[in-house]
């Protein structure tokens, strides 16, 4: 701390370190955490508990769209008439613009273009950049592509807006995770990741039901209308929150160029008070030191997107060498190809099978009630006998093997009743992997590629997941021609994935949580961005 008697503008003698703080890359290293921490802890407003409460809310907005763009009211269809003369008028966005069902079906893959290609992007740039400022970007994005969707007036232009969606959606992917980790409870990690996962199926059934009654009552256009005006206040918030800080990150370059310059303006209007009799000359000190500083900041953050994006296939090698991150993701891989291809085809192998009447809502209600249920039971189950990488893989790997035999027991009754009882339980284990699953990829790694590590993980289940699964399901069923036998080899995938998680038991894993970077790359991305004026103008 600085006293009256010390005067900050001269050097220090060379046997006595500066009382005067100034963050060079001469500080301490414990000092920086220190300041940091304390940074940290007053930068924000909101509880732990708000902050949980706040991305439950946004993650239900994010599927909800999903559902509701899926959603009969809002999807819609087109013309049709039957052997009578008589037609149904067309509804929706594929009867608005007329859509075949190929035509239609793009609009989803569209959607995913844009979450899988940003997904690493924003992952990279939360290196550089606030990454609490850059989910308010996302999410900024995010409700003007939804606006967009609800004005579109070519088939073509809702495509694009799509596309967007995905881009907003993928900076709150890949950064949410991360900061819920930082702010649960030691004890309630993996609980508080379920309750937020948990917002998934409940988000899509929320999504349904409100599609809907809109599409029905109102106009398909309402309801992306509608859900924009909702996200839109926390579109704001992610600018006039103060500044989060991810564990593993040294405070960003944009929040120390911002204190630097302050830090020059103080520093500068001392310098001017005590030479009144130059003031003249002062003012153009200040005037010049001001340009430089100003020049400096927007190099600064071109150079920043630069370094991201080679900082980022650095990254990418260090990821992939990481063994239990790796038998993880292929695991989530084998486990979402199964989960996606059960909620595309699931009612009609239903219906199919079993003659069900309401295919649609049986499945929809087993899912709805398993997958929230289930995902809170894993996240609140693996805290319970500790959260820790072994203990996360065996309730995978014995979850999803349980889970698996009733799937599997389920599609051979033919009894409706039985089968619905067994699926139900099935699905109820293998919805209990979410927590641990994404427990796994935040602790597997150092925490600087947290984010990376949850965007690599989201691109790897959807390309080599469910995207493919749905329509190479089709093609079995289109050779086998009988759902009962392709309903059975879909499921067997689960135990591949229950046995690609049991490996992960015998891998030699560390919780790398609290591990520090390296100190030659700490010192060196502090020094990049800690500076004084003094050193910048240097």
């Amino acid at each position: 701390m600085v006293t009256k008697e010390e005067d900050c503008s001269l050097p220090p003698p060379a046997t006595e370190p500066s009382r005067c703080y100034s963050p060079s890359s001469s500080t301490p290293l414990a000092e920086l955490e220190t300041v940091r921490s304390l940074e940290i802890v007053e930068s924000s407003f909101l509880s732990p508990v708000w902050l949980l409460v706040i991305f439950c809310v946004i993650n239900l907005l994010n599927y909800m769209d999903r559902g509701a763009i899926a959603s009969n009211g809002v999807n819609g269809s087109n013309k049709s008439c039957n052997d009578k003369g008589k037609c149904t008028p067309t509804t929706g966005i594929q009867g608005h613009f007329n859509l075949s069902n190929f035509e239609d079906g793009v609009l989803s893959s569209s959607f995913m273009v844009g979450l899988l290609v940003a997904s690493p992007i924003f992952a990279s740039l939360a290196k550089s950049f606030d990454p609490f400022r850059l989910i308010g970007v996302g999410l900024t994005v995010w409700t003007i592509a939804v606006l967009g969707c609800g004005s579109s007036f070519a088939f073509w232009f809702i495509v694009l807006c799509r596309m967007f969606v995905g881009v907003g959606e993928a900076s709150f992917i890949s950064l949410a995770a991360p900061f819920i980790d930082d702010n649960a409870p030691q004890t309630q990690k993996a609980a508080w990741l379920g309750l937020f996962y948990m917002c998934i199926p409940s988000g899509v059934a929320l999504g349904y039901v409100y599609g809907g009654f809109v599409g029905k009552h109102f106009s398909w256009r309402y309801a992306f209308w509608g859900e924009a005006v909702l996200m839109a206040p926390f579109a704001v918030l992610g600018f006039l929150m103060k500044p989060l800080q991810l564990k593993g990150f040294s405070p960003t370059n944009s929040t120390m160029r911002v204190r630097s310059i302050e830090i020059m303006a103080s520093s500068i209007h001392s310098e001017i008070s005590k030479n009144d009799n130059q003031l003249q000359v002062g003012n153009e000190i200040e005037h010049d030191q001001f340009e430089v500083a100003i020049e400096t900041s927007k190099s600064s953050y071109a150079n920043a997107v630069c370094k991201s994006f080679t900082q980022f296939a650095k990254d990418m090698k260090v990821l992939c060498k990481e063994k239990v991150f790796l038998v993880n993701v292929l695991g989530y891989v084998s486990y979402n190809f199964v989960i996606g291809a059960y909620s595309y085809w699931g009612p009609k192998a239903g219906y199919n099978i079993y003659k069900m009447k309401n295919a649609d809502m049986i499945f929809g209600a087993v899912t709805i009630i398993c997958g929230i249920v289930g995902t809170l039971s894993g996240g609140f189950f693996l805290d319970r006998v500790t959260a820790t990488i072994p203990n996360a893989f065996k309730l995978l790997s014995g979850a999803t093997f349980l889970g698996a035999i009733f799937c599997f027991t389920a599609f051979t009754l033919k009894s409706l009743y039985g089968f619905i009882a067994l699926f139900a339980l099935g699905e109820l284990l293998v919805f209990a992997t979410q927590a641990p699953v994404n427990y796994v990829c935040l602790h597997s790694v150092k925490p600087s590629l947290r984010p990376l590590s949850m965007a690599i993980s989201t691109v790897a289940i959807h390309i080599f997941g469910d995207v493919p699964s749905s329509p190479l399901v089709g093609i079995v069923q289109d050779h086998i021609d009988s759902w009962r036998k392709t309903a059975l080899i879909l499921t067997s995938i689960l135990f591949l994935a229950a046995a690609t998680w049991c490996i992960g038991i015998f891998i030699n894993s560390v919780d790398r949580f609290n591990e520090e970077e390296t100190g030659s790359e700490s010192s060196t991305r502090q020094e990049q961005s800690i500076q004084t004026p003094r050193d910048t103008l240097a």
